[in-house]
């Protein structure tokens, strides 16, 4: 028997990492929020506010991913791998910057209207974070919490696939009905941060997946 395998077994592990994750979780609904917020705003002065909301939830999210890489150099024994955990926080951290991404395209363009599938992403991305802190709530107690965590990321998985078949519907509307090449341009922008935000949720499902696999 090696000594990383005894120790797993009469070492105590750190679970200071859940609160962490809760946290993360936390951050990831309010910043989604705000989005699908902002995405039902017409003045450029209200649009600005909400974007300086998303905008302190992305630092905010930031701190807490250094917190969780300061906590994994502290730590002797982790829950679960410790690559594991520096990928799920990486992949939450993905998605709030994909969000803050969105925001920040449509204070810089400016553009003239919010076309109705930005609001209809922008509800994905939501339910997407809302998967997401179902199964990061449940990592701490993964085994009995096994089933739902496996159900969310089907859920994620087809969140994604919806996602994906408005993109490209979208895509091609707006090539099809946009006359104005620079509104053109703006729209397609947004509509990929977008759409990008979604596949960088099931970049989370993929890592949480690896950890459950790994803990059976």
């Amino acid at each position: 028997m090696n000594l990383d395998y005894f120790l797993k077994f009469f070492v105590p592990k750190d679970d200071s990492f859940f609160p962490l994750f809760q946290e993360d979780a936390r951050i990831l609904i309010k910043s989604s929020e705000l989005l699908k917020k902002l995405m039902t705003l017409e003045s450029f002065d209200e649009r600005e506010a909400v974007v300086k909301q998303i905008k302190a939830c992305e630092l905010e999210g930031d701190e807490v991913t250094h917190k969780i890489y300061k906590q994994l150099n502290k730590s002797f024994i982790t829950p679960f791998d410790r690559e594991d955990i520096h990928q799920l926080a990486s992949n939450v951290d993905d998605v709030v910057d994909t969000i803050n991404g969105v925001s920040q395209r449509i204070r810089l363009y400016r553009p003239k209207i919010l076309i109705p599938v930005f609001q209809e992403l922008a509800d994905i991305i939501y339910q997407a974070g809302k998967e997401i802190e179902l199964s990061l709530n449940g990592l701490h107690n993964a085994g009995r919490n096994k089933e739902k965590i496996l159900q969310s990321c089907i859920n994620l998985n087809t969140l994604e696939n919806k996602a994906d078949d408005l993109y490209h519907i979208a895509l091609s509307s707006i090539f099809e009905d946009e006359q104005d090449t620079r509104e053109l341009i703006k729209q397609k922008e947004i509509l990929e941060t977008l759409e990008k935000s979604v596949d960088k949720a099931e970049d989370v499902s993929d890592v949480i997946k690896t950890i459950l696999i790994k803990m059976a």
